[in-house]
């Protein structure tokens, strides 16, 4: 019971957060041509900033990687208030699992959209699990890489920077060009690709 009021009430204090803040929004019509094509998508953003895209693609019938460390039920359970889907898996634990269910959404739902922080659960930060990209390009699957600023915000500290905005102030989300992987093409190359799509310039 504690814990559902817990998961309510930073709901409520997260929704009125992103609420409030000043967005500007680049590139949605890089993912809305898909769906409405009814393509399968790949979400893609830094670990560090997935608070914000979970709130901004609220609305959308999203399924979404988490792993299994107690750390990722909070959020989890956050992104399933808001109507998301849960796949439970990573690199250390129910990894092929995960991978499966992954594979069966992206190719048998002909509409289907997963969000994946390609560097989490426990990092190294903005470096790519090498699952994002094989599911790419076993399934065919577009990713859209998201990019995310800020004019301020707090930053707390485990193996990555976890990004909250602070209430009123601007963010800026860039929703990237959509990428596609070839099965042939190189891994490094492919990952390199990746982490340029997804990191911002200062």
């Amino acid at each position: 019971m504690f814990k559902k009021l817990k998961i309510g009430l930073l709901s409520v204090i997260l929704k009125f957060i992103y609420g409030s803040n000043q967005k500007t929004i680049y590139g949605r019509n890089n993912y809305l041509k898909l769906i409405k094509q009814q393509k399968p998508i790949i979400f893609a953003v830094w670990h560090g900033h997935l608070l914000s895209i979970v709130h901004d693609l609220r609305n959308l019938k999203m399924h979404a990687l988490a792993g299994t460390h107690p750390d990722a039920d909070l959020i989890s359970k956050i992104a399933e208030f808001r109507g998301w889907k849960m796949i439970r898996g990573s690199s250390k634990e129910k990894g092929q699992q995960a991978y499966k269910k992954m594979i069966k959404l992206l190719n048998e739902q002909y509409d289907s959209m997963l969000f994946i922080t390609p560097d989490g659960p426990s990092g190294p930060p903005q470096i790519p699990k090498l699952g994002v990209i094989r599911l790419a390009q076993k399934s065919g699957a577009a990713i859209i890489p998201i990019k995310v600023d800020y004019s301020t915000s707090w930053g707390f500290k485990n193996w990555d920077i976890f990004y909250l905005a602070k209430p009123f102030k601007k963010i800026n989300i860039n929703y990237g060009k959509p990428i596609y992987f070839n099965k042939n093409l190189d891994d490094k190359y492919c990952s390199q690709y990746l982490i340029n799509a997804l990191t911002n310039e200062k």
